[in-house]
């Protein structure tokens, strides 16, 4: 156990970042002052967040406290899961290749692609018309 008695992560994805205090306790995980499943009512997106405490099998052995800000739901979901691998790599050394194998530990870096000019979006050109 660390001597501040706490773990801490930092999470991105795409715009969101979320920073993570993992704590000891009950497996309760607080988002912005909002329990996890009242703040993300999809089941995928709760699956997301509890990955990493599934995979390290220490699902009920942690408090998260998280911080996030920026992007939408998904993204931000995908921070918070990031930011508590961290956390759980600080925690436990032992938990690194659990995390790698299932990917939680690289940042996922795909991001919105800018406008081009003369294109309606990125890629999406205007109608071409022969004549």
């Amino acid at each position: 156990m660390k001597k501040k008695g706490y773990s801490h992560g930092t999470g991105r994805r795409k715009e969101a970042v979320a920073q993570v205090k993992l704590v000891p306790g009950s497996g309760a995980i607080i988002i912005n002052g909002i329990p996890y499943d009242q703040r993300f009512t999809r089941l995928e997106h709760r699956q997301t967040i509890m990955k990493p405490l599934v995979v390290t099998e220490t699902a009920g052995r942690y408090d998260a406290m998280v911080k996030v800000a920026g992007g939408g739901i998904a993204g931000q979901c995908g921070a918070i899961a990031h930011g508590i691998a961290r956390a759980l790599l600080q925690e436990d050394e032992k938990f690194r290749l659990l995390l790698r194998q299932d990917g939680l530990l690289t940042r996922d870096s795909r991001a919105k692609e800018r406008k081009k000019p003369g294109l309606k979006r990125a890629r999406k050109a205007p109608q071409y018309t022969k004549r």
